[in-house]
């Protein structure tokens, strides 16, 4: 019985069996075509350029990204842009700490120019900017009566003090020109009932801070003014001879004046004081100046030296002057030699028939202060400007100003922008010419100097 009931099972399974083949049979006829129709389909399908270019290892990189993203909590996420954010906060700070010691580089060194310039000792190569004024700009400021024979600048370029052989000191504004005060001469004999000279002003000079002004005069007498006023405070008598010289020892109220009686004095303005004599040139002395170390330089005329006088040592340096022509000559002298280290003879040309020349005098030298520029004045119609060369070795001329009569004084203003000239028909020591067309007055003339020239940048390179 049993094995009946085992045939009727394996016939039925075979049934089964025989079914799922036919079946199976069908759907592989069924699957093909459609696995044909879908490889179609893919060769029918156009490619893009993106699916192209891309290569598995570009999106295994891209899906391990994705992952990253996704497994990123909020802490991590937190935690990298901070990071983010001090990094940028960092650079920021290491810019700025650049700018901040670039600035303070500009600071420092502007801070050690004033320094510098303050003790007088700053350094200015202005000659090779400078351009040849015109004419047209030049201001003649006329209030004297006859030749004008000294002046002097304020320390803030705002005033000008001039003085003259007809006795007179005048105050002008330099921007407008007008005259602001005027101190007149007096008649000789009234000096107990008037305030001023009663004879030809020789020289004059102004403190460093613009307090006081000097004034000497062939009557041997110096008078000590207040600058902002011109309010007369009081007068040094000593001297036995006219005052030919006289400077302020920068940064203090101590007065050096020189006379014609050979001897040079040391004076306290401010204690209103005489404090001592010094002697050694051996025939009028012509000029003084001096900067800010206890020293004076002189120049004697017919003795022939120049000499540097070191008050605090009590000693003096002798330079002597072999050119014969010496009055005509411009020359540049250091301490450290005993003969000027160069000398340009007959410096303002000659005049006079062929064979009888006479050179012109040399009767005005100022320089700028601390620079490479200086102007030289005669009787030759012609003011000159120098440029001293590489080691103020060489004086190469750099251009003449127009300038007729006798140029008797000279001074630069302090920033450089400007060039005073005292002009009168006589020399300012005595009457040997005469020029009648000249005009007796100061003129302004006013130095420019040329813009420095930017370096071009190559079309399309870094700024």
């Amino acid at each position: 019985m049993s094995f009946f009931i085992k045939k009727k099972g394996s016939v039925k399974v075979s049934q089964t069996k025989a079914s799922s083949l036919s079946a199976a049979g069908k759907n592989d006829g069924d699957g093909g075509k459609r696995r044909k129709s879908r490889q179609d389909k893919r060769l029918n399908e156009e490619i893009s350029s993106d699916s192209e270019t891309e290569s598995p290892v570009v999106n295994k990189k891209r899906r391990e990204d994705e992952e990253e993203e996704i497994e990123e909590t909020a802490q991590e996420k937190k935690l990298r842009l901070a990071k983010i954010y001090l990094d940028q906060l960092r650079e920021e700070e290491e810019k700025r700490a650049e700018e901040e010691s670039f600035e303070a580089d500009l600071v420092a060194g502007r801070l050690q120019e004033d320094v510098l310039e303050q003790k007088g000792k700053l350094q200015r190569l202005i000659a090779k900017d400078l351009l040849p004024p015109e004419e047209s700009e030049f201001r003649l400021l006329r209030g004297h009566k006859l030749p004008v024979t000294c002046l002097v600048i304020s320390p803030d370029d705002k005033y000008i003090f001039s003085a003259a052989k007809d006795c007179c000191i005048i105050k002008w504004d330099m921007e407008t020109g007008q005259k602001l005060h005027k101190i007149p001469g007096v008649r000789k004999g009234t000096e107990h009932h008037h305030v001023g000279h009663t004879a030809h002003i020789l020289c004059m000079a102004i403190s460093s801070d613009g307090k006081y002004l000097a004034t000497g005069d062939k009557n041997k007498l110096i008078m000590i003014w207040e600058a902002a006023t011109l309010q007369h405070l009081y007068k040094f008598t000593g001297h036995r001879d006219a005052v030919s010289g006289l400077a302020f020892r920068r940064g203090t109220h101590d007065l050096y004046s020189c006379s014609h009686d050979r001897s040079i004095k040391v004076w306290n303005v401010a204690e209103n004081a005489y404090v001592e004599t010094l002697f050694g040139h051996q025939d009028a002395i012509t000029g003084l100046d001096c900067l800010s170390r206890e020293r004076c330089v002189t120049a004697g005329g017919r003795d022939r030296t120049v000499r540097v006088w070191k008050i605090a040592e009590e000693s003096q340096l002798v330079f002597h002057v072999l050119n014969p022509f010496f009055f005509s000559s411009v020359s540049l002298w250091t301490v450290n030699k005993k003969k000027p280290l160069v000398t340009v003879k007959q410096a303002h040309g000659s005049h006079g028939d062929v064979g009888l020349e006479q050179p012109y005098w040399v009767s005005s030298v100022a320089a700028l202060h601390n620079s490479d520029t200086v102007a030289s004045g005669s009787h030759n119609s012609r003011l000159q400007l120098w440029r001293c060369g590489q080691g103020f070795r060489s004086l190469e001329p750099l251009f003449t100003i127009p300038m007729p009569g006798f140029v008797n004084c000279l001074k630069f203003s302090s920033s450089g922008k400007f060039l005073v000239a005292g002009v009168g028909q006589e020399h300012r020591l005595g009457r040997w010419w005469r020029i009648k067309e000249a005009k007796n007055g100061l003129c302004i003339i006013p130095l420019k100097r040329q813009e420095p020239e930017l370096e071009e940048q190559p079309s399309g390179g870094s700024q």
